[in-house]
């Protein structure tokens, strides 16, 4: 419920975005939008692609929720789960351009998919325009209570003592956590063997048996653990401390160079007017910057992030100078 006392102008404010909004979707223009207040020409679909109920689809519906709260806009959530999110950026190539279509994606499907498969149907670089970011994620670097090491430094001592047991499970291979694990052991000078399992549970079910020494994955499933004493959570990728478990440090701090982050992000269809997406960025943008809002992401275990289309096209440039050479470098196709 929100406490903030009602604001005479807000309902002004939303009438004006709509029409803005609604006449960008519909190809109009702004001027004209606040003089006939056209009406959307249909709901706006976000494409997930992965099944319901998992961390993406949960910031999608978290955004489309925002989104029809603050500007009255139907927003529906299409899941078409397949191929780590693949199928879904398949799909979405063929959108049209008169389509209120968005696709939410994360590196996976953007960054690493079309270097480690052989079979990818799209150029990610030409057939998706960046139009907001929405979230963040930090990865967790952890160890079993087996192993003697409290610090991301004492895990690079112990890794150049022990290269026999320098294993680290990570929920599946090909993932983030995957590539990620290989620029832990190259920022602590150790050469370190990445082990699949079949998602996260049963990397948690691995490590808190101690049949692995060190599990990289998100930090969601790692700091319930973390806190229940079931495994040690000695170190954050970010480039600061994790909400989720504050009093663990990040690598930098324990003497390990580096940095490194995942994230949720809006794509539309190359074929979307150009108004249409600065239109539909700005409104992200801002939404994704109520305070209330970020509490519902934070309370869900996620980083809200507010950022528009040129922000989020700087964003995907570094990111993809950052992993796109560890990615090839590991020489991991599928």
């Amino acid at each position: 419920m929100n406490s903030n006392p009602p604001n005479p102008m807000r309902p002004m404010r939303r009438t004006v975005f709509k029409a803005v909004l609604a006449a960008a979707l519909a190809g109009g223009t702004a001027g004209a939008a606040v003089a006939q207040t056209p009406k959307l020409d249909g709901p706006l679909t976000i494409v997930v692609g992965y099944a319901p109920g998992g961390g993406t689809d949960r910031a999608a519906r978290l955004l489309g929720q925002a989104m029809q709260e603050k500007y009255g806009i139907n927003v529906v959530v299409e899941n078409k789960p397949g191929a780590g999110g693949r199928m879904a950026a398949q799909h979405f190539i063929n959108t049209g351009a008169n389509d209120n279509v968005l696709l939410f994606a994360n590196p996976a499907i953007i960054v690493i998919g079309p270097i480690v498969f052989k079979q990818v149907e799209y150029n990610a670089d030409v057939d998706f325009v960046p139009v907001a970011q929405v979230t963040s994620y930090d990865f967790g670097v952890a160890v079993s209570n087996d192993v003697p090491v409290r610090t991301a430094g004492e895990l690079v001592t112990w890794l150049k003592a022990h290269p026999e047991k320098s294993f680290f499970g990570v929920p599946a291979t090909g993932s983030l956590p995957h590539f990620f694990s290989l620029m832990v052991g190259d920022g602590a000078g150790a050469k370190t063997e990445v082990v699949g399992y079949k998602g996260s549970a049963p990397l948690m079910n691995a490590i808190m048996g101690g049949e692995i020494p060190v599990a990289v994955d998100s930090i969601e499933p790692l700091a319930p653990l973390h806190n229940g004493g079931k495994l040690k959570l000695i170190a954050v990728s970010g480039k600061v401390r994790s909400p989720l478990a504050p009093e663990v440090p990040t690598l930098t701090e324990g003497g390990i160079d580096l940095a490194a982050t995942g994230w949720n992000t809006l794509f539309a269809a190359k074929t979307m007017p150009a108004a249409k997406v600065q239109a539909l960025s700005e409104a992200i943008k801002t939404v994704m910057a109520d305070p209330a809002v970020m509490k519902r992401f934070t309370d869900a275990g996620m980083e809200p992030v507010s950022m528009g289309q040129a922000e989020t096209a700087s964003m995907l440039k570094a990111y993809k100078a950052q992993w796109e050479p560890v990615v090839k470098r590991s020489g991991y196709q599928q």
